[in-house]
């Protein structure tokens, strides 16, 4: 996945904590860092029936330690920090739809939280804090690819919360010397990401036999396979100097959501109608039409470069959602 193999005994004694960690990245990176000899503790938000999302199902939940709080919650993040070498935050809330709907919730789990961890962070003294991003910051490209450069738009509260955690972690690196390193991933993919995803709906309605239904199918995006992504997370967790700095994670390869449905047709071998459904659109000025990463520093700084095509992504993607039927439910969680 990268010019040069990460060593195996680099996480071996050190505690990790991951943020987000039962979630769709996060629990493909608590393997990760498990089979690289690292003790985890996995944060993930307390629910009353005691669930830690897909880590429940992971062959690599007895080997980490799980912490339930809430990233809004101070003293709950300060104590799991406690002990860690390194942190790879992860945790937010992303889904854009409802960022319309419930902005502050928003601002609480992705600016307070982020703000937090920051706090947890300089508090303990950790060697490094991985911050993880999103292209979203962007907004619709004005000069493409992108670099680490493009301007900052919020077109959704989502994006605009994203944004103000981004700053928080670039001035307590400016202002304390608080080791933070920002990834920005392009459109993560693979499985067990939430149906909510273009992807995964479209996928899971093609293999349901139903008429597929999406927003706009115009927007094009930088689609990266979760195994490439988690690698980029494990680099920057280690790489030493790049301090301060903002790291893209993308193919450089631009893909359009109508592109992605002859792609889907081929994959699944399923013939399905398409509608583009208006509930399903995003506000017009809100819509973010074009995104693809110039990912030149990654390979510069971290030795990584992504090895997984979309067309295999895809074929994994799907070879989950089959095997996994249950946990999909097109009509439900179509967007």
């Amino acid at each position: 996945m990268s010019d040069t193999p990460v060593d195996p005994a680099a996480f071996a004694g050190r505690t990790v904590l991951v943020t987000g960690a039962g979630g769709f990245i996060g629990s493909h990176l608590v393997e990760r860092l498990v089979g690289l000899g690292a003790r985890v503790r996995a944060f993930v938000r307390y629910t009353s029936h005691g669930g830690a999302g897909w880590l429940d199902r992971s062959p690599a939940r007895g080997d980490i330690e799980v912490v339930r709080g809430d990233l809004a919650d101070r003293d709950s993040v300060e104590a799991s920090a406690e002990g860690c070498d390194v942190a790879l935050h992860l945790g937010a809330l992303i889904a854009i739809p409802y960022s319309y709907q419930a902005p502050e919730s928003y601002v609480r789990t992705n600016v307070i939280g982020t703000l937090n961890v920051l706090q947890a962070a300089r508090r303990h003294g950790l060697s490094r804090v991985v911050h993880v991003s999103t292209s979203e910051v962007y907004g619709t490209a004005q000069i493409v690819p992108m670099t680490e450069a493009h301007p900052l738009v919020g077109q959704s509260p989502y994006s605009a919360t994203k944004i103000g955690a981004d700053k928080l972690a670039e001035s307590y690196c400016l202002s304390f010397g608080t080791p933070v390193v920002t990834l920005r991933p392009f459109n993560t993919f693979g499985p067990r990401q939430s149906a909510r995803a273009v992807i995964p709906t479209l996928i899971t309605q093609a293999l349901a036999g139903q008429t597929v239904r999406l927003g706009d199918l115009r927007p094009t995006r930088d689609f990266v396979f979760v195994d490439d992504t988690v690698e980029g997370f494990v680099r920057a967790a280690l790489t030493p100097g790049i301090e301060g700095e903002t790291i893209h994670l993308g193919t450089g390869v631009e893909t359009s959501v109508s592109e992605l449905i002859d792609r889907v047709r081929a994959v699944t071998g399923a013939d399905f109608e398409v509608i583009s459904e208006a509930e399903r659109l995003r506000p017009e000025a809100s819509e973010v039409m074009r995104l693809i990463a110039d990912a030149g520093h990654a390979r510069a700084r971290l030795g990584w470069a992504p090895t997984v095509t979309l067309d295999h992504g895809l074929a994994r993607t799907t070879d989950f959602i089959r095997a996994h039927a249950d946990l999909y439910r097109p009509r439900e969680y179509a967007v």
